[in-house]
């Protein structure tokens, strides 16, 4: 099949431009730009105009099918690289039992959520012995352990809750709560290979101490280079190569996602004197091109022949699942460790919001889904981002309407910590700092 790279510029084009167009339609109507992005890769594809002879303003080649998705996949790559530059492991450390227990819970029980209810929608719960669907359902899951607290940042700062005890330890769980979910999809990942539990867990811990050593001797060549020379680009070239060998290794020697290697890659980079000068490269370099292509991609290779909508029926119930899985199994933690009523309820709905993790989780396992019964979790995917974006400032506004918490040096008996630079940073790359 002849490849034109003319078509290729023009595509660009097309989606660079009608991908900035929507997200800044839907960052004003209170949305994450992700949903314009996505939006627009569904408006310039022919996904929504099957049947009707017209294929689209970009209907690409198979071959140049695959060069936009290469470029998708780099686009995903430095999603994950930035949100583990942007990590702060230290304050990660520091920031008690309390936001870790959250954050297991807040991963788990969504989880489990989204496998039963995705099970039932592929024959009941007694296919839980076909390998399969169980994998598929796992994966599906999978995609509500993420949360993106941008949105969640902006409201508890309107409301001025940012730095007391609550408000901080929903942030320093958000924050774990990616790598516990990094973490699992790395599992699931490896079960999907149907490879035995053991060895999916003894190649998750191979990859762990292979970033764990690796990570260490790069920490010290970095170090060293920034102090040699400080704020050059040739920092942030090694930086960018770092990722993508980690995002290699993760995939090809052990078979863990790709992203994960690439998160793991920032977390082993964060912190350091030049991470946030590195991130800055990795925004202008992935955010101006490769990650609207991913955002994008999406959009544009939808396939709803297979869906009808009585699988309305399964959107709803994932969506429920994120939510009520979200609340539940943060607020009821959060109870235990003798939150009151209402900063419970806030640690809930203050990690019910979703956004590019959950799309880099479903584009991670989206070829390992077969569709089953006319699931298709893409659909789902995007009516969560969209609900739990808006849900999420509505719900924490309600529950600190006239409720007064003591601030963050009125609780310094409390171990839950984050640094106000960490706080500034967390998951910026998405909802930016200008248009």
């Amino acid at each position: 099949m002849e490849f034109d790279v003319m078509h290729i510029l023009l595509d660009c084009g097309i989606i660079l431009f009608s991908t900035k167009f929507l997200g800044m339609v839907t960052r004003k109507l209170g949305l994450p730009q992700v949903v314009g992005m996505i939006l627009a890769g569904l408006l310039i594809g022919p996904a929504l105009f099957a049947g009707t002879g017209f294929q689209g303003l970009i209907h690409p080649t198979e071959i140049e099918m695959d060069v936009l998705k290469s470029f998708s996949q780099i686009g995903v790559v430095f999603i994950l690289f930035s949100s583990g530059l942007e990590t702060d492991f230290r304050e990660m450390k520091r920031s008690g039992v309390a936001a870790t227990c959250i954050a297991l819970a807040g991963v788990a029980v969504p989880i489990l959520l989204g496998t039963f209810a995705a099970l039932l929608f592929m024959g009941g719960l007694s296919e839980i012995h076909n390998h399969e669907k169980l994998m598929n359902a796992l994966f599906i899951g999978c995609i509500l352990s993420a949360t993106s607290v941008g949105i969640t940042v902006e409201t508890l700062r309107e409301l001025g809750k940012l730095k007391t005890k609550i408000g901080t330890t929903i942030l320093s769980a958000a924050i774990i709560d990616d790598v516990i979910g990094i973490i699992a999809l790395s599992v699931i990942t490896g079960l999907g290979g149907e490879g035995s539990i053991w060895m999916t867990l003894l190649r998750v811990a191979g990859f762990f101490l292979f970033t764990i050593v690796a990570g260490y001797l790069m920490r010290r060549a970095f170090r060293l280079m920034v102090k040699i020379y400080p704020h050059k680009r040739r920092t942030s070239i090694f930086a960018f190569a770092a990722c993508f060998f980690f995002a290699y290794a993760a995939e090809s020697f052990f078979g863990i996602a790709a992203i994960t290697g690439a998160y793991m890659a920032g977390l082993m980079l964060s912190g350091l004197g030049d991470s946030q000068f590195v991130d800055r490269k990795v925004i202008v370099s992935g955010y101006m091109f490769f990650t609207p292509m991913f955002f994008a991609y999406i959009g544009i290779s939808a396939d709803f022949s297979g869906f009808h909508w009585s699988s309305m029926l399964f959107v709803l119930a994932f969506v429920a699942a994120g939510i009520i899985g979200k609340i539940i199994g943060c607020s009821v933690v959060a109870r235990g460790f003798k939150y009151d009523g209402k900063e419970s309820l806030a640690a809930g709905f203050g990690m019910i919001a979703r956004g590019e993790v959950a799309l880099a989780v479903y584009a991670t396992g989206s070829v390992l889904i077969a569709p089953n019964g006319g699931i298709d979790p893409l659909v789902a995917t995007i009516f969560l981002i969209i609900t739990s974006s808006i849900l999420c400032p509505v719900f924490l506004k309600l529950v600190f309407k006239g409720h007064q918490t003591a601030t963050l040096e009125a609780a310094a008996d409390h171990k839950v910590t984050i640094s106000s630079e960490a706080i500034e940073n967390v998951h910026h790359h998405i909802e930016g700092d200008g248009e």
